[in-house]
């Protein structure tokens, strides 16, 4: 196990389990905790084994997005250094939509502001029945902007102007209708859950799930035209080629487990 101040990690049979770990101010996150995660997410996408990521809160919270004392601080901040502060965030988001491999997260309580935009970020999203959830910026006067490109991508654009706007909390069930969530279970039923889903994905291509990632991001909102034919013909030509993609078509035409799959036993 890895610890520091503010978070934990372990990395255990090709999943890393990384927890907010501030409970006493509700996981609530400041400059020094982005410093962390941006470094921390670095490092496991460099990694071999990390298969999967697990992404959770220690505590009654998932997060209560900015730490007020690093919100009283930027208050004294000028433009510029505003802007460089704001900028670690949006790398930070961007790091986790980005990250190679698949992101699960386990949402165990309240994600308020910028929380909202890490849930946004994570590939499949688990909430406990208990979870809520509001992009409340413009409660305090602010924008929810840099985290704006994920969320909108998560719940669209009409559900942004009614959130956006309002500033309201909204339970799990909502978080689900609109998107934001995946699937909603019991809160204590949660880790089971996310325990389920870890070992199902662990029976799947660990390079067929990371070129996903990419390939989705590719192919949203564009036209199919011959570029786009070509570059989908191209994927899946380049991974029916690959070791694995060789691996795992024998292994349904033989009626046994692929590799993958056994070297998790």
């Amino acid at each position: 196990m890895s610890m520091t101040d503010s978070i934990l990690l372990t990395v255990t049979s090709g999943v890393a389990r990384l927890t907010l770990n501030r409970p006493e101010i509700r996981n609530a996150f400041d400059d020094a905790l982005i410093a962390v995660l941006n470094r921390t997410l670095d490092e496991l996408a460099a990694r071999d084994d990390v298969r999967l990521l697990v992404l959770t809160g220690a505590g009654k919270a998932f997060s209560a997005g900015a730490d007020l004392n690093w919100m009283r601080r930027m208050a004294d901040y000028s433009h510029d250094e505003n802007h460089a502060d704001a900028m670690e965030l949006a790398k930070l988001l961007r790091r986790l939509n980005e990250f190679p491999r698949p992101v699960i997260a386990l949402v165990n309580g309240p994600a308020y502001a910028g929380a909202v935009g890490l849930v946004s970020c994570c590939d499949i999203v688990l909430a406990s029945a208990e979870a809520s959830f509001a992009i409340s910026e413009a409660k305090l006067g602010l924008i929810p902007a840099t985290i704006s490109p994920y969320v909108v991508a998560a719940i669209g654009e009409r559900n942004a102007r009614r959130y956006f706007l309002s500033a309201d909390v909204f339970d799990a069930a909502e978080a689900r209708r609109i998107g934001l969530v995946h699937e909603v279970v019991a809160h204590d039923n949660l880790a089971e859950a996310g325990e389920t889903l870890i070992s199902r994905m662990l029976k799947n291509s660990p390079n067929a799930m990371t070129a996903c990632k990419p390939l989705i991001r590719n192919v949203v909102s564009r036209p199919v035209d011959d570029a786009l034919m070509d570059y989908t013909a191209r994927g899946i030509a380049d991974i029916r080629a690959s070791a694995e993609g060789r691996e795992g078509v024998a292994a349904f035409l033989e009626k046994r487990k692929p590799a993958w799959v056994q070297e998790q036993e």
